[in-house]
């Protein structure tokens, strides 16, 4: 996979990956400056992003980039992912829920990854994409989860593993989708 100068993905190259519809409806779990729900937003320009973060400047970030790339289908949503409920989207309507690293710096992953679960479709997929401990960009401080430890958390909700990302070195990618969606697409 290609890096960016500073050595991370592209976001473009991560959503090659997935099957991303021109009216399909995203919620972007700590969406941080738009990393994703910029060019999701341009990918599914006939659907919605729900851009949802818990720090206000994000959110502004956000808006203010999309008003740029004339990008009209993002709605802001600021929450706490921790409390279910919160983010303010029907339950089972999302037909993609990304999480990028978000879960590291929380020390109530249950709790998101539920409230993921709850607004995405029974035929949705979950994407968590997550620092790997260690790695030499990422952050020193945080609640950093294993793959081994996504897993296990996913499983308790009910979580099927659909495929692994091919990600830079730095980061680990997995997609998951609700148990009763049928088998693996692999």
């Amino acid at each position: 996979m290609t890096e960016n100068a500073n050595g991370f993905f592209k976001p473009e190259e991560i959503l090659s990956q997935l099957d991303i519809r021109n009216n399909m409806v995203v919620a972007d779990f700590g969406c941080g400056g738009g990393f994703f729900s910029i060019p999701v937003a341009k990918l599914a320009n006939q659907g919605q992003v729900y851009a949802l973060d818990v720090v206000k400047e994000n959110l502004e970030a956000v808006k203010s980039k999309a008003e740029l790339e004339n990008v009209d289908n993002i709605k802001i949503v600021h929450c706490n992912l921790e409390i279910l409920g919160s983010s303010k989207i029907n339950d089972n309507s999302a037909d993609l829920v990304i999480l990028r690293n978000i879960l590291f710096q929380s020390q109530k992953k249950p709790e998101i990854i539920r409230e993921a679960k709850r607004v995405l479709k029974d035929i949705g997929q979950i994407v968590i994409i997550e620092w790997i401990k260690g790695s030499n960009m990422a952050p020193e401080q945080g609640w950093f989860i294993s793959k081994e430890e996504i897993q296990k958390l996913t499983s308790d909700e009910e979580l099927i593993l659909d495929k692994e990302l091919s990600l830079d070195n730095q980061h680990y990618g997995i997609i998951f989708r609700k148990s009763n969606q049928g088998q693996s697409l692999e």
